[in-house]
């Protein structure tokens, strides 16, 4: 299985942006990892086949992950950034198998 993400960039803190990722294959999970320099990567949240959606504590509230019509494509909509946000934005597949994304950065200043 292939991911190709997309939409990372430079913001100002409280902008927003929005990622988007494309996997070759319909999985009955997708989401999205982050990793900030220097750091562990990290659970941003994910999305069931369903919709059903889990988030960090830390991005709750601010980050929403959706389906696109072909649920095979995934979004992270980021809203009211914060410098902390600056990462390595992953996106991640399961099927019974885990796949990842190349990757795409996010830098939020401040």
């Amino acid at each position: 299985v292939q991911l190709q993400a997309s939409g990372g960039g430079l913001v100002q803190a409280g902008g927003s942006l929005r990622l988007s990722c494309t996997a070759s294959a319909s999985g009955n999970i997708m989401g999205w990892y982050r990793q900030a320099p220097g750091k562990q990567r990290e659970l941003v949240g994910i999305i069931s086949n369903v919709g059903s959606t889990h988030y960090a504590d830390s991005v709750k509230g601010r980050f929403t992950i959706s389906r696109g019509n072909a649920e095979n494509t995934i979004y992270l909509r980021m809203s009211r950034l914060k410098p902390e946000d600056t990462g390595v934005y992953y996106c991640n597949f399961y099927n019974g198998r885990t796949y990842w994304g190349q990757g795409t950065l996010v830098t939020v200043s401040s």
